[in-house]
């Protein structure tokens, strides 16, 4: 899909550590301030118990699932917006991103450098958010400028632009993020034509010690009571715990976090959820060749699901035939679902619906 969640935050809280737990890359995790300089960029696979249902139906001759890209940023300071520490090149790549996984510490520890001198998750947050907006007064700024040259001419789109555009700089410039300017379709479409990085959507990570896995600590209550307003979804993951286990062979990980009372590793809530902020959903292809999962934008029409697979598909499409997921797993094979009525003839209006098993007809 070309789509990538970036992980963000203060130099030195776990953003680095957390990305080899995804995606088992070796990016360089270190005790001290911008240990990572350029972004990693690690393509993790994204976990469904659908594509694991469907392979022990159809014992495929392969199973393949589909990824998200995930990028591990520079660590970023106070005045990273005037260029301070690596704040350009910071700000510079988190413009490249579509979502952002913000980690914050939430755990003391003595022999973990904090860049700030102490441990606090919510005086983090709103560094890294002052710097964003900072940023973003200078870019909307600057097309203000513009849009007031335009609208001179008496040109309407612009006037409605300016006057967007009035409201939305003063929204920054009282310390709110571009995202809760967001009302409406047209306040998104401003805000994301705008290429404001205080308007990308975002997760918040909090990197616990292991004890606060289950429950959380004071840091993190704290921390979920300052971002309610967000209504944005918040982790609790250990992530240096997270990577042990993912070096660990396939065999012995599921003791592993067990033993830590999870029903899952962590990383696999990460990775659903980065998912899920990127507006993205799940189709599948179910034979005796391959049984494989494909990422669509949620509200994608047939023709451009068939496209993912190939562009003729979408170029030469006639019909996809559906089954909804619950009704194969509850008739258990394609010409069950056929017998029963449950398979669908559908054209190019058809919007997909996440967990949809799908088969396209087209002309070469």
């Amino acid at each position: 899909m070309g789509l990538q969640c970036g992980i963000v935050g203060l130099p030195n809280v776990g953003k680095s550590t957390l990305f080899n737990a995804l995606t088992s890359a070796g990016a360089l995790a270190a005790n001290y301030p911008f240990a990572t300089k350029d972004p990693n960029i690690g393509v993790i696979t994204v976990p469904d118990h659908r594509l694991d249902e469907l392979t022990s139906m159809v014992a495929p001759q392969k199973t393949i699932p589909t990824t998200v890209d995930i990028v591990d940023i520079a660590g970023l300071i106070k005045g990273a917006s005037q260029g301070e520490g690596l704040g350009n090149q910071f700000l510079a790549n988190i413009r490249e991103v579509d979502a952002i996984i913000h980690v914050v510490r939430a755990f003391d520890n003595d022999n973990v450098i904090h860049v700030d001198g102490s441990v606090d998750p919510v005086r983090d947050k709103e560094i890294v958010d002052t710097e964003l907006i900072l940023k973003d007064i200078d870019t909307m700024s600057r097309r203000m400028d513009r849009l007031r040259k335009q609208t001179k001419s008496g040109d309407r789109e612009a006037m409605r632009e300016l006057d967007l555009g009035e409201k939305l700089l003063a929204h920054l410039e009282a310390g709110n993020p571009a995202r809760s300017f967001v009302t409406d379709e047209e306040t998104e479409m401003f805000v994301r034509q705008s290429l404001l990085i205080s308007g990308k959507p975002v997760l918040y990570v909090c990197n616990v010690d292991e004890s606060a896995v289950h429950v959380g600590n004071a840091h993190t209550q704290r921390f979920i009571q300052s971002i309610k307003a967000e209504n944005a979804e918040v982790i609790l993951i250990c992530a240096g715990i997270e990577a042990e286990i993912s070096e660990l062979p396939e065999e012995e990980r599921e003791s592993f976090f067990k033993e830590m009372g999870l029903t899952e590793p962590g990383t696999y809530k990460v990775t659903r959820s980065a998912y899920k902020l990127l507006e993205l959903i799940t189709y599948f292809t179910a034979g005796e060749k391959e049984v494989r999962a494909w990422t669509v934008h949620k509200g994608w029409k047939a023709p451009q699901a068939a496209g993912v697979i190939h562009t003729d598909f979408e170029k030469g499409f006639i019909r996809a035939e559906v089954i909804h997921y619950e009704d194969y797993i509850k008739y258990k094979s394609e010409s069950a679902c056929r017998s029963a009525g449950k398979l669908s003839t559908e054209g190019k209006e058809y919007v997909v619906q996440d967990g949809d098993v799908m088969h396209f007809l087209f002309n070469v």
